[in-house]
């Protein structure tokens, strides 16, 4: 928490953004490009790479959730940019309701 002490005290979209795993526009006019991640803390965003790469494996949300993603047909790099997202979610809301982490599936 030392690198985000704004954990816990902001909400989904500006932890996310503040980290840089939201996905960012590019569009110029009636040109629509690709969303991509960028900007923020890389710091942060490194180490929660390496977390979400493990939760894939071990963490069975997680896990289910990029299987999921998979299953839909979307890029290898994407869905773990979202299951990145997910589990800075999850951090979030549980450092802001002081709980515990609790394995459910989805």
């Amino acid at each position: 928490m030392g690198s985000l002490p704004e954990l816990g005290k902001l909400n989904r979209k500006e932890i996310a953004a503040l980290v840089g795993v939201a996905p960012v526009n590019r569009d110029s006019g009636t040109m629509r490009g690709r969303r991509t991640i960028l900007g923020g803390r890389a710091r942060v965003r490194t180490r929660l790479y390496m977390a979400a790469l493990s939760a894939t494996k071990h963490n069975p949300v997680i896990k289910e959730y990029y299987n999921h993603l998979l299953k839909l047909g979307k890029a290898k790099k994407l869905a773990l940019t979202a299951c990145m997202r997910k589990l800075l979610t999850i951090l979030n809301a549980m450092v802001k309701n002081n709980q515990k982490w609790q394995c459910k599936t989805i």
